[in-house]
């Protein structure tokens, strides 16, 4: 039989391939930023080049201007830029991987190239593969936990114990106020308690302009805002913020109360807005901005952001998985 020599597309293919396998930097890395936040790391390798992408405590996943490696260092560049598009700050990430350990360094430097500050040095650990989506006809629920008793908030506490406290029961319903001022900042409310994978039932009321979430564990984000009439965006309510778009919009205007059904199994995510999924058991493939610990193997709370905007709960209701 005669043996074909591989075509050039073949060998590029092949390259990225191999490349790939045998880039140790290659695949998804829970960050500990400098000052103990959560962070990630997600590194590709495609066509024989690599790309990334960062979420460096709050905000969004979003790509790097730049990713290379230098020998057995990978560099990174983060471009900060303001809202007209105008560049403030570089940041230069290197990273060395020791197994499923990275050890990075962080330096900034402003508009002109002059450094901002003193290198700070920071940690990763490689994200095990998501597994198979499971079968949610399969899973095993406890017996519900009434998160909310409707008259105090009795199971809760601010996770900043400084912060100032808009949170409060009124008519059964807890409902946050925010007080836009200077020497005000509202906190973030989280259960005493901790939980793994579980089903999570509540209802929820927007106001003009509000921008809420409910995290789960403490670590993603399912954002609740007011964007009744607005396009598919993974900042929009119901979405795993920034990482996971909803399918469909589901929202109710504002003023009328407004039901999420929440699934966490395997991380893996559901979510069914007003009765319509609009996140189909899609896989979580890190934390979200806000997040408390960027270590996703660990149980955490169910946590109320509430330090932007107005917002209201109720009939919150959690089922554990039986493992």
């Amino acid at each position: 039989m005669r043996i074909r020599p591989l075509t050039i597309a073949a060998v590029v293919t092949l390259s990225s391939i191999l490349n790939a396998a045998d880039n140790p930097f290659v695949g998804r890395w829970a960050l500990t930023i400098p000052g103990g936040g959560a962070g990630w790391l997600g590194v590709e390798s495609k066509d024989g080049a690599l790309t990334s992408s960062v979420l460096w405590g709050g905000g969004s996943v979003v790509p790097t201007a730049s990713t290379k490696l230098d020998g057995d260092t990978l560099i990174v560049t983060r471009e900060q830029k303001n809202k007209e598009g105008k560049l403030n700050a570089t940041e230069t990430i290197t990273a060395k991987a020791d197994g499923d350990v990275l050890k990075l360094t962080t330096a900034k430097k402003n508009a002109a190239g002059k450094d901002v500050g003193q290198p700070q040095e920071f940690t990763g650990k490689r994200i095990p593969a998501v597994p198979a989506a499971p079968d949610l006809s399969k899973v095993k629920f406890g017996e519900s936990i009434q998160l909310l008793n409707g008259k105090d908030l009795t199971g809760w506490r601010l996770m900043n114990d400084k912060a100032d406290n808009g949170w409060s029961v009124v008519d059964g319903a807890l409902q946050n106020r925010v007080v836009k001022a200077k020497d005000k900042h509202f906190g973030n409310l989280r259960t005493d308690a901790e939980f793994e994978d579980f089903n999570l039932k509540t209802e929820v009321r927007t106001s003009e302009g509000s921008n809420s979430g409910i995290y789960l564990r403490g670590i993603y984000e399912v954002q609740v805002m007011e964007s009744f009439g607005q396009p598919l965006d993974s900042h929009h309510m119901g979405a795993l913020y920034s990482r996971i778009t909803p399918s469909v919009a589901a929202e109710k205007p504002i003023g009328e109360w407004q039901t999420l059904d929440i699934t966490l199994v395997d991380r893996h995510l559901t979510v069914i807005l007003n009765g319509k999924t609009i996140i189909d058991n899609a896989p979580v493939l890190g934390c979200t901005g806000g997040a408390m610990s960027s270590d996703e193997f660990k149980p955490g709370p169910i946590y109320l952001q509430g330090d932007h905007t107005n917002v209201d709960y109720r009939n919150m209701v959690l089922r554990p998985v039986v493992k």
